[in-house]
């Protein structure tokens, strides 16, 4: 058997377990998101074409717009404090050389081991108006007379959603740009200190362009992520106070799942989400990404 076809067959169990799980849900809710579906199309079966209505009904939606401009605050932030901090992170363990221990990797990667709905519970707690532990700590310490209402104030809620989420997404970025830092050539930096560079000039003229093409990884799919984020959501805000964590993917769930019941207006929603991922994408790869050879 030619290797080609052996490699096709050898591959094709994950082929259609792919086209199960991801591509046929994508293309149903394509399907969906042009026809009328609520809880009696459901009952009887019947879903009437409607076109771009649901598109334009998302559109006019002022809670849609309030949740794309959360989530975009909640993405700028997120997204920025994980790229600078990863790569702040990851260029101290590789200069001080304790990514070998056992116990710094423990460290660095068990945030990322929780559970997304779990991690939300955990600051729920850290959060909580009369018992938080970060209100004690606070106490302690004299910074404050009076508990603070992290996730119940409007002025705070979202930016208190961003310290969890970035907590237990960080140790990816860090790994990524750590396993990059080990693929840069060590002569580059012996030729840049032979040349009279200083720490700074050896980052900018050395480190940051070979990691150039990690970093734009890490922002398009931290930014995915950032803009599908709900478990915390649900978890410590519920959307609230008022619509201060008011998203984009809770948007979409809200709309499919409280009465009465708009799966097509969902569907529509999350498509129009892709979209916007899908542009942001295209100017990192225009902004950030160059081609480096060495």
């Amino acid at each position: 058997m030619p290797a080609g076809r052996f490699a096709f067959f050898m591959n094709l169990p994950t082929i259609v377990f792919l086209c199960v799980v991801l591509v046929y849900p994508i293309l149903y809710a394509g399907y969906l998101s042009v026809h009328k579906v609520g809880l009696a199309q459901l009952r009887r079966g019947d879903f009437p074409f409607n076109g771009w209505e649901n598109y334009g009904r998302v559109l006019e939606d002022p809670l849609f717009w309030i949740g794309i401009k959360n989530t975009l605050a909640f993405a700028a932030i997120t997204v920025g404090s994980e790229v600078v901090l990863a790569i702040a992170i990851a260029l101290l363990i590789n200069q001080a050389g304790v990514w070998t221990s056992r116990v710094t990797r423990l460290l660095i990667l068990l945030p990322y081991a929780v559970p997304p709905i779990c991690n939300g519970l955990i600051w729920s707690f850290l959060y909580s108006f009369q018992f938080g532990f970060l209100n004690r700590i606070l106490f302690s310490l004299g910074l404050t007379d009076a508990p603070i209402n992290w996730a119940g104030d409007p002025d705070t809620a979202l930016y208190a959603l961003t310290v969890p989420y970035v907590w237990r997404t960080l140790p990816f970025a860090i790994i990524l740009v750590h396993a990059a830092l080990q693929g840069i050539p060590r002569e580059l930096y012996e030729q840049a200190a032979i040349d009279g560079a200083d720490a700074w000039r050896r980052f900018r003229h050395v480190t940051w362009p070979m990691l150039r093409q990690i970093i734009t990884i890490i922002l398009i799919l931290r930014t995915a992520f950032a803009f599908a984020v709900f478990e915390e959501i649900l978890a410590i805000t519920q959307g609230g106070p008022g619509d201060s964590t008011w998203v984009a993917a809770w948007y979409s769930y809200k709309i499919t799942f409280s009465p009465p019941n708009n799966f097509g207006m969902g569907s529509a929603s999350a498509f129009i989400l892709a979209l916007m991922i899908g542009a942001i994408a295209l100017v990192y790869l225009r902004l950030v990404y160059r081609r480096v050879t060495v």
